[in-house]
């Protein structure tokens, strides 16, 4: 059994004709980006000197563009956000790489994709950069381990985007992009006029409109608004393929559909004490263990290596778990018994956190299997709902030896395996690099 959630590539096998549409996407933007001039260097330079703006204006209207239909996608619900690799902020080595790059661009009159679109039409110059550039690419790998630590720490804050930096809703941030490209567009036009002595009554009124008809988009997303928590929740769904053994015949193969609340139901997402202590010696997967209970709680016992996130700061690390976590890291929840796990559970899974699953029991259950024999834990009899059901003679956190069992003694355990991995999405390019 497993939970397919397909990969570019596994989607490509299965229909060969997204190669097609790979490649017509690829010819579309090659022919995009020579049509547009792209292929020039000195047309590329000339925008550093603000007689010819048309990189800055094709540029930025690609990004526009693309901003408003991917969330305008997201308001109508077609579009899982989370679901969209978000290159991580590094924003120490990112200013620094960039004033290299803006360098490099002012100098060799290219970007990586555009020496590229150059080579491609025969120039020699276009050529010599796209070489330069993968001479520059292997001495960087080569030479990253002096100075790894740095660019890879400082000013490190994962999956970063605008509407978290203002603190204000994503429509909103749409709406001010737009307005500040509109304006880059009329402020390079009036460069253009200055510096380039160009005619801007031989500019097609059609850009007009245009700029009229990405505004009033904007407006529209602004409009839309986001999904709630709750509604994204709803419409999470889960393919499980379960394999029938037959008799002197091929198994059958079936495969079902789950609601995250049939996941629930049918505990499919609750996984034993012995599945969770395995999960640690097991080399297929990164378990990260999150105890979602108190901080008094956490102190007076958990697992070794958990993690303490209270429930009510849980969506506070949903970027850092969308950010970069390795593609075989499952999140196990546990709480004193299930109910706030259970509510953590809701919380990743409607915000797109893939391979989640649930401590069965929570603690308390934990404590019973491994913990049994230990002398210094006695039962609490007024334990309530979700409470520690024993009593610590100390706040020992996890120096109990039942908090991280001993892996000789348990090596023979048995349990029902429930954790599946997902398929991560690929992460992608972007830009001009």
């Amino acid at each position: 059994m497993n939970f397919p959630l397909p990969s570019l590539v596994a989607v490509s096998a299965a229909n060969p004709w997204t190669y097609v549409l790979f490649a017509a996407i690829g010819f579309a933007f090659g022919y995009t980006l020579e049509m547009s001039g792209f292929g020039d260097s000195r047309k590329l330079a000339a925008q550093f000197y603000f007689t010819e703006m048309t990189v800055l204006k094709v540029m930025f209207t690609a990004i526009t563009v693309a901003m408003v239909l991917l969330f305008g996608a997201v308001g109508l619900g077609i579009l899982d956000f989370s679901q969209v690799w978000v290159n991580p902020t590094y924003l120490a080595s990112g200013i620094v790489g960039g004033l290299i790059m803006g360098v490099g661009f002012i100098v060799g009159g290219f970007c990586p994709t555009t020496s590229l679109a150059s080579a491609s039409t025969g120039k020699i110059d276009g050529m010599l950069f796209m070489l330069g550039g993968f001479v520059g690419a292997f001495l960087f790998g080569e030479t990253e381990k002096y100075f790894d630590g740095w660019y890879t720490n400082a000013g490190y804050y994962g999956r970063l985007t605008l509407d978290q930096v203002f603190g204000i809703p994503v429509g909103a941030v749409v709406v001010i992009v737009i307005l500040m490209a509109l304006f880059m567009f009329w402020g390079g036009e009036q460069l253009e006029r200055i510096f380039g002595k160009k005619d801007l009554t031989k500019e097609p009124k059609l850009r007009v409109a245009g700029a009229v008809a990405l505004f009033a988009a904007a407006v529209v997303v602004l409009a839309l608004g986001n999904p709630t928590l709750e509604e994204k929740y709803n419409k999470v769904k889960f393919t499980r393929t379960e394999t029938i053994p037959q008799l002197n015949a091929d198994p059958i193969v079936n495969t079902l559909t789950y609601t995250a609340d049939d996941m629930l139901s049918n505990r499919l997402v609750f996984t034993s004490p012995a599945e969770v202590f395995k999960a640690r010696y097991n080399q297929s997967m990164n378990p990260v263990y999150l105890d979602v209970r108190s901080e008094a709680d956490y102190n007076l016992y958990h697992l070794e290596d958990a993690v303490n996130v209270p429930l009510e700061r849980m969506l506070e690390v949903v970027p850092v778990l969308l950010s970069e976590p390795p593609a075989n890291t499952v999140f196990i929840l546990m709480s004193n018994d299930e109910a706030a796990a259970v509510e953590a559970w809701k919380l990743l899974v409607g915000s797109s956190v893939q391979n989640v699953y649930i401590l069965e029991g929570g603690v308390n259950n934990w404590i019973a299997f491994f913990g049994k024999d230990d002398k210094t834990l006695h039962p609490a009899p007024n334990a309530g709902d979700d409470q520690l059901g024993y009593l610590f003679p100390a706040a020992l956190g996890s120096r109990y030896e039942s908090c991280s069992p001993d892996p000789i003694e348990y090596e023979k355990l048995e349990f029902e395996q429930k954790i599946k991995l997902q398929l991560k999405r690929d992460k992608s390019g972007g830009g001009c690099g």
